[in-house]
């Protein structure tokens, strides 16, 4: 099942945003957790919003009243941080001129209580913000309709640059994929929830990258279970992103994946995305 952190990671992901982690500290004590504050700037509406993961956090009673105080000081962030815009001509569009909504989205791994959440809601009302509270019922409730169409299978060396900007590509064209970063969590057995997302997802997105075909670990072990559960269940499963290899590579690394339609990364993240949508749903 998707975590809230994956909801709050995938949530808005359409938009520019600006974002701080704030560790909290209880006494003299290590930090015991986290949070990340958002700022959010949907040019298309001239709007901007925002947006915090609490994690649970022991020993604060109601860590969303100490993160509404920061409103003020995140709001500066346009004139503070590194300038935030889009456009060009006369579309272009700073970030310090997109109205706040006043639309505050609180993703909270520990429920708000409810006489706590009523009194938020209406002390933001009375500033003119509208309090949207999240929580792992929330998380719950998305899981029942979303579960993964596709393995997005990747050396981590390119996580950044393909495998991550797919996977939310993917995402945004209403296709929920499993990938690491948003299916795995802290205690989570690595080899067990890898296994299970191989057996359960539909398909398998292989990125081919140098990176992939050197890498005599995770990867061939992700590649050799997709092949055989391809022999077991006869369907193809397997669908190649190429990014920097050439047929010889690929067949060097194994023939019958070289003979498989494979789609180039360097058509470009939506081209790349709609034509693997295409065969998820075939």
């Amino acid at each position: 099942m998707a975590t809230l952190h994956e909801y709050f990671v995938k949530d808005g992901s359409q938009n520019l945003t600006v974002h701080e982690n704030w560790k909290i500290n209880q006494s003299e004590k290590s930090p015991i957790g986290e949070i990340v504050a958002r700022l959010h700037f949907d040019f298309d509406a001239r709007a901007k919003y925002i947006s915090f993961y609490i994690p649970a956090l022991d020993g604060v009673v109601c860590p969303e009243a100490i993160v509404l105080t920061k409103l003020p000081e995140i709001l500066t962030w346009p004139e503070t941080k590194t300038g935030v815009a889009m456009g060009l001509g006369n579309e272009y569009q700073d970030g310090r001129d997109l109205i706040f909504t006043g639309r505050i989205y609180l993703y909270s791994e520990r429920p708000v209580p409810d006489h706590l959440k009523e009194q938020l809601i209406r002390e933001g009302q009375s500033q003119g913000h509208s309090l949207i509270f999240r929580s792992t019922d929330y998380a719950m409730e998305r899981a029942k309709w979303e579960k993964p169409r596709a393995f997005i299978s990747h050396d981590s060396r390119d996580k950044s640059n393909i495998a991550e900007p797919l996977a939310l590509q993917l995402l945004k064209f209403m296709c929920p994929v499993w990938y690491d970063e948003f299916s795995l969590k802290v205690g989570d057995s690595l080899r067990a929830s890898i296994e299970q997302g191989l057996r359960e997802c539909p398909k398998c997105v292989l990125v081919l990258t140098p990176n992939f075909l050197s890498n005599e670990g995770w990867s061939k072990r992700e590649y050799d279970t997709i092949f055989t559960r391809e022999l077991v269940e006869k369907n193809n499963v397997i669908l190649p992103v190429w990014s920097g290899v050439t047929a010889a590579d690929v067949y060097k690394y194994s023939p019958i994946l070289a003979d498989r339609v494979s789609v180039q990364w360097s058509l470009g993240i939506e081209q790349v995305a709609r034509r693997l949508l295409r065969a998820i749903d075939a």
